[in-house]
């Protein structure tokens, strides 16, 4: 007869992510794994296999969570540019910012290296680009391009806040946004 498991596969792979976040992807040992989530290094192996795989379903799980927080967050900020520059400062509130800027680095190096995850992080992209395309612009050729665009706004606002430090994080994030979203209402008259 088959044993059930007391601590389901998600419940410990969300125990992970912050651990993952503090000793990095190379970091992560059975051992220490074994201790955030609850369960024995053995069952660990048992479940995930190599260091790798463990790493890459913590990273595929983090993924999954980002997309469903970015779903709800479509499905409930009004269609307009506020409601895509709130959009993306859900997705990175004030308070992680620091954390986002420095440790969340580390995740995405190894993102970037792994093609399972790279394409898991491509696939949330373009749904981000569509839900903030679709705030921006009526015009269905140009919404998708200025989604992306307007992401990497986000993401180099947040990126030079992390170096400049002049304001809080959201203040200086929504500034950038509302700058940027106000030259597109321009180019587009």
């Amino acid at each position: 007869m088959p044993r059930h498991k007391l601590i389901s596969d998600e419940k410990a792979l969300d125990a992970l992510l912050p651990l993952m976040l503090q000793t990095g992807p190379d970091g992560m040992t059975f051992a220490a794994a074994a201790k955030a989530c609850g369960l024995s290094a053995a069952t660990l192996v048992q479940r995930y296999g190599k260091r790798e795989d463990l790493v890459e379903a913590v990273l595929l799980r983090a993924w999954d969570r980002l997309q469903a927080e970015t779903d709800a967050a479509d499905a409930e900020e009004p269609l307009n540019p506020e409601g895509a520059i709130s959009l993306l400062l859900r997705l990175m509130p004030s308070d992680a910012a620091e954390q986002n800027a420095s440790d969340g680095l580390l995740l995405l190096r190894e993102d970037i290296r792994n093609p399972s995850l790279r394409a898991r992080g491509a696939l949330w992209g373009k749904t981000l680009a569509r839900a903030l395309g679709r705030r921006i612009t009526a015009d269905d050729r140009n919404a998708e391009r200025l989604g992306w665009q307007m992401a990497a706004v986000w993401q180099g606002a947040h990126t030079w806040w992390a170096f400049t430090r002049g304001e809080d994080a959201g203040s200086a994030i929504r500034k950038a946004l509302g700058e940027w979203v106000e030259m597109v209402k321009r180019a587009e008259r």
